[in-house]
């Protein structure tokens, strides 16, 4: 099972909305996906369709109970994607999980080999937290989604900087599958200037596709539907379908192979 995290410890740059559309995009072309909300908003487990009222158990009880995973994945309405999903309670599970000695590898514990699945992919929180961490010491790799705003890169070299702690101290094999350019704008000179600046910082790491702002992106989650089923052929489906083929040319031979 190939685990990728998605994280950006910045809010609102579109993390929640990347997760869905490639786990569907994945799931569409035959992966069996797992897709794990790790976030205590829980807005992955909304915008596929699973309300509050329908999480019995989530990935609280995998962190801080141990119940195992399997007991708390659902299915979702979408053929070959599961969830795991988030509630309130993570918001207060990274102050109860400071006792524990394990508390920054809970979540790699639990992600058994065993599952079944062949990709999971992690919905962080928009922080640098022990959510984030279980997340990134339980993954092969990050995918990064980066707005073209001002402040991208400061915010991206944080994120690198943890990624390099991570390594040194729980996941020495954690790797940066890519860096995903959202909300991208062609009206906007800026976007255009944040996204060269990235590219000549970063270079291959950059994903070639783009994510562009788009209003149907943002309608779908109202929906609980992904925007891949709400409007498959809008731009912004258009782009995390290229976004998953062009992941999928990223991954290990061998590991797609399993």
């Amino acid at each position: 099972m190939i685990r990728i995290a998605i994280a950006n410890q910045k809010g609102g740059v579109g993390k929640t909305t990347t997760a869905i559309n490639v786990a569907t995009a994945l799931a569409a072309t035959g992966w069996k996906t797992l897709l794990i909300d790790i976030d205590p908003q829980g807005n992955a487990s909304t915008g596929i369709g699973i309300g509050p009222a329908q999480r019995e158990r989530s990935t609280y009880d995998v962190l801080v109970d141990r119940t195992p995973i399997e007991q708390c994945i659902m299915p979702t309405a979408i053929p070959k994607l599961d969830l795991c999903p988030a509630t309130v309670d993570l918001s207060g599970a990274e102050v109860e999980m400071v006792a524990f000695d394990d508390r920054a590898q809970r979540l790699q514990k639990a992600l058994r080999p065993d599952l079944g699945y062949d990709v999971c992919l992690i919905d962080c929180p928009p922080s640098l937290g022990l959510l984030t961490l279980n997340a990134l010491t339980a993954a092969d790799t990050l995918l990064v989604p980066l707005q073209c705003e001002f402040f991208a890169l400061e915010g991206l070299s944080q994120l690198l900087t943890t990624v390099d702690r991570v390594q040194q101290r729980f996941n020495p094999d954690l790797g940066i599958i890519g860096i995903a350019l959202t909300m991208f704008d062609r009206r906007n000179r800026l976007t255009d200037q944040v996204a060269d600046d990235v590219r000549s910082c970063l270079g291959k790491l950059v994903f070639e596709t783009t994510i562009p702002r788009n209003v149907r992106l943002s309608e779908a989650p109202s929906h609980g539907v992904p925007a891949l089923i709400y409007d498959h052929a809008c731009a912004g489906s258009r782009a995390y379908i290229a976004l998953a083929r062009e992941l999928i040319t990223r991954l290990p031979e061998e590991r797609k192979a399993a």
